[in-house]
């Protein structure tokens, strides 16, 4: 298999320009007509703004020169209409560039939670979920502010800048001149610094992804660190990746520092000669002193603006290496399909592995299946049993297409599984785990992930088929009890039972039972092993356990050592032969 079929995320990253307009402008084009009228107000706000420095002109040469107070009334009140209506287009400015914002990210949300939930399950097996709810969380907020919030200031500071500046032009071409001369110099400079800030903004990304790693794994698995008394060295770990993320964000710190300080100092320098030069035009007649104090007012807002300029550029080159993450997952086509492909009219239940071998993506060089042959009839219980890492679980991920084999083929009634459309193949596997996954909602909730659309007597009739309803309605309040995060309110052997009532209104024609009562006592063992039997009934089954009582009463019962099928038969025959069958019986009646 190619690099690139095994990898199909690691093409070549994709360009600044391409990625953070076309991308993100893409995304932005359903909000149009809010695009448009955010800039009909920006431009109404900014021409208003710019009213201002020569209205302040006008007083100092002509009413105050004249002294008269009626046209200074008459300008003071002018002033307050423009202001009026200046906060208005303000107003709608901002909400209309906000609101259309904030829907383009909450579309980049959704489209990245898509692309990852179609991933195939290898991907999950070589990141860190702490990463990917880092790249939803933290990367999309970069995004948010950048593509709401800082479009319409960059582009409010941007028509304020050149109206500033043609004003400027307007009003003494020589001294604008002079003002200018500074700004290829800054430009240069934003340049260089933008490229520097964008690099240590995705170092920055990346180290706080790693800290977000830590924190999740260490509240995930809080009760395996309180019972090895651990916190204080989770506490470190944090420290350590907060710190690596604190480092570079103070040399970020330090590049925009330096840049600040000779932008900054260019402004003033700049302002400085235009107060000298513009104060000697005043002297020989050639400038009036309300024109030279416009034209201070409309140099301070250019600076203004071009500094708000620098530093919204600041932020959306570190916007970019969160766009360049973002864009990368979505672009990802998974290994596997999540949809698309044949769906049997009828389905009978016959089970094929041939030559199957295979290693996990993430370990290539560890083999787990070599040249597996195994099948299942339809409606037979096979129960496969073995020391651990023998590739019992890994029969069961392969028949549900979590993987897909390296070599030699997985049949379901004479089709290829790789042909078959892998969403209508999981509809139909039922799996009931060792560890089943609940959710934090409620029991109800739980049961019903079996089909969503299942009515509350049907969930009922379900969790009664799993000796379920009667635990559930001890609960004061039932079948709307919570079961908390990962199902912690609950004991295991309610846990399991609800999975299993899971299974029972998914309906599905083919049943894996993944050591589904190793972790039970023996009170919960008998009630979930009552319901495995009324489920199993009519199903193809295969049955992956350790326990000698969860696979005496299978049909077939196949052992698994190194990867290979070393002996198969019923539990009568095969304690009938020497093998490791037999040896893993005695162990565990001596064990017992």
């Amino acid at each position: 298999m190619s690099d690139a079929s095994q990898k199909p995320d690691a093409s070549k990253k994709p360009k600044f320009s391409r990625v953070t307009f076309r991308r993100l402008m893409s995304l932005a084009r359903p909000q149009t007509r809010r695009l448009i009228a955010g800039t009909v107000f920006l431009l109404i706000a900014s021409a208003l703004g710019l009213v201002y420095p020569k209205v302040i002109g006008d007083i100092i040469d002509q009413a105050l020169k004249a002294g008269d107070r009626s046209r200074i009334d008459a300008i003071a009140l002018s002033m307050v209409a423009v202001f009026l209506v200046q906060g208005a287009a303000m107003a709608l400015r901002f909400y209309f560039f906000t609101t259309a914002g904030e829907r383009v990210v909450t579309k980049l949300r959704q489209d990245l939670f898509a692309s990852l939930m179609s991933q195939e399950v290898g991907f999950f097996d070589e990141r860190k979920t702490g990463e990917l709810t880092n790249r939803l969380a933290s990367d999309t907020t970069v995004l948010q502010n950048t593509v709401s919030v800082n479009i319409s200031m960059g582009l409010r500071n941007a028509a304020s800048a050149l109206g500033s500046i043609a004003l400027l032009f307007y009003t003494s071409p020589m001294l604008t001149g002079l003002m200018l001369a500074i700004v290829p110099v800054v430009a240069v400079g934003a340049v260089t610094y933008g490229r520097r800030v964008r690099g240590l903004a995705k170092q920055t990304q990346d180290a706080l992804a790693r800290a977000n790693e830590v924190a999740e794994e260490s509240l995930s698995g809080i009760r395996t660190v309180r019972s090895f008394a651990a916190e204080r060295h989770e506490v470190e770990r944090y420290r350590s990746a907060t710190e690596i993320a604190y480092d570079v964000a103070r040399q970020r710190a330090r590049q925009s520092s330096y840049f600040m300080a000779g932008a900054s100092s260019a402004g003033y320098l700049a302002s400085a000669v235009v107060l000298w030069y513009g104060g000697r035009l005043v002297l020989d007649g050639r400038l009036t002193v309300g024109s030279l104090t416009s034209f201070l007012i409309y140099s301070i807002m250019v600076a203004f603006s071009l500094g708000a300029l620098t530093d919204l550029w600041a932020d959306f080159m570190r916007a970019s290496g969160a766009a360049e993450r973002v864009f990368e997952l979505i672009d990802r086509t998974p290994a596997i399909p999540a949809s698309g492909g044949e769906r049997l009219p009828a389905l009978q239940g016959q089970v094929d592995f041939q030559a199957v071998r295979f290693a996990y993506p993430s370990r290539q060089d560890v083999p787990v299946l070599q040249g597996i042959d195994l099948a299942l009839a339809p409606g037979e219980v096979v129960a496969i049993v073995g020391p651990s890492g023998a590739g019992k679980s890994t029969i069961a991920a392969l028949l549900a297409r979590m993987y897909d084999p390296q070599g030699g083929r997985v049949l379901l009634d004479g089709r290829e599984l790789r042909s078959l459309d892998p969403e209508w193949l999981r509809q139909q596997v039922g799996t009931v785990a060792q560890e089943p996954m609940l959710f934090a909602s409620s029991i109800a909730d739980n049961i019903r992930y079996g089909r969503t659309d299942a009515s509350d007597a049907e969930v009922e009739a379900a969790a009664r088929a799993a000796n379920a309803h009667e635990f559930i309605s001890r609960f004061p309040e039932g079948y709307r009890t919570l079961v908390g995060e990962r199902g912690v309110q609950l004991s295991g052997g309610q846990k399991q039972r609800i999975a299993i009532a899971r299974a029972v209104l998914k309906n599905p024609r083919l049943l894996v039972l993944d050591e589904a009562t190793s972790a039970l006592d023996a009170e919960s063992e008998h009630l979930v092993q009552e319901a495995l039997e009324r489920l199993m009934k009519g199903r193809t089954t295969l049955i992956i356990a350790h326990r000698l009582s969860t696979v005496i009463g299978a049909d077939r019962v196949v052992v698994m050592e190194g990867g290979k099928v070393v002996q198969s038969g019923n539990h009568a025959a095969l304690m009938g032969q020497e093998g490791l069958y037999r040896r893993l019986v005695e162990r565990q009646f001596v064990a017992a």
